[in-house]
């Protein structure tokens, strides 16, 4: 049964003019009234709703049944990442929603390739946000990370963060990651540099601000590989 993210209040009995995105969705699937689809608004659980009349470019349906349908991970893992190339972000952001990740901060740091403010922070905000909403689509998960607009990176190691830091680290002495598990709460921070990684001045920071240093293992992983290795590490074990 299709999944279509439905960003509104849902309720059973409601009838709803699909938004523009999931009539689009119903659209291009030829669906028919009287089909079911299944609707989430990324707020937790599901509702079924039928599809009641079709226009050239508007979809009509009535929500039936309300599904308390939770497929989050154990633990709340939030990423911060300094912004790899357009491409390997939109990738990312992709994973690490199927992954189950609870929000998503693209960082501006030295080393980032793309920099960007403004009006084009924003739409690049949305345009990753639009990319985790498909993917919890196509994953099965009612409840949408939330990818936060981009920000520079020294502003951002002044905000009210997790008290459990991790920062990804390539020094040898650091504790590999599965080794430096939670000992205790379900919420962490996981921070991972762009392409050539944190500058030493920028991981001396975030050890300054409470940040744990920790390892992936002995190998060089590439920037969009590494959060996703962190993160499988912490939710599917």
């Amino acid at each position: 049964m299709p999944r279509l993210y439905c960003p509104t209040r849902l309720s059973s009995g409601q009838a709803l003019a699909l938004p523009p995105g999931p009539a689009r969705h119903v659209q291009v699937l030829r669906l028919q009234p009287g089909e079911e689809v299944l609707l989430f608004n990324g707020e937790g659980g599901q509702w079924r709703a039928v599809i009641e009349r079709m226009g050239r470019s508007d979809v009509d349906v009535r929500v039936t049944q309300y599904e308390e349908v939770e497929r989050e991970v154990g633990v709340a893992v939030h990423l911060a990442i300094g912004i790899p190339a357009n491409e390997r972000m939109d990738w990312l952001v992709e994973k690490a929603t199927e992954l189950g990740a609870a929000s998503i901060q693209p960082l501006v740091t030295a080393r980032a390739i793309l920099r960007v403010a403004g009006e084009r922070a924003q739409k690049k905000q949305e345009h990753w946000q639009a990319i985790a909403a498909a993917a919890c689509e196509q994953s099965g998960r009612n409840r949408l990370p939330v990818v936060q607009e981009p920000a520079g990176y020294a502003e951002w190691l002044t905000r009210a963060l997790p008290p459990v830091r991790f920062v990804l680290s390539l020094d040898a002495q650091a504790p590999r990651l599965d080794n430096a598990l939670l000992a205790d709460g379900k919420e962490c921070l996981v921070l991972s540099g762009p392409e050539g990684g944190l500058d030493a001045r920028e991981e001396q920071a975030a050890v300054d601000a409470g940040f744990a240093r920790v390892s992936l293992g002995p190998r060089v992983l590439r920037a969009e590989t590494a959060p996703i290795a962190a993160l499988a590490l912490l939710t599917l074990s």
